[in-house]
């Protein structure tokens, strides 16, 4: 008997772990998208389209 609630206590275990690895693995994809987000919002040396803004320096 001890053998069965044994086996139970792991499978739970088992099944905990693994819930716990997928809600971290999706935090992690969750963060990372909005540290793009934000580093991307943050950067004005890029213009929308990707390329670098030389501003105004150099007009006169």
């Amino acid at each position: 008997m001890a053998d069965q609630n044994d086996k139970t206590t792991r499978q739970d275990r088992s099944s905990r772990d693994d819930r716990l690895k997928s809600a971290l693995r999706e935090n992690l994809k969750r963060r990372k998208a909005q540290a793009r987000e934000r580093a991307a919002s943050a950067d004005p040396s890029q213009d929308g389209d990707g390329s670098l803004d030389e501003g105004t320096a150099g007009e006169t």
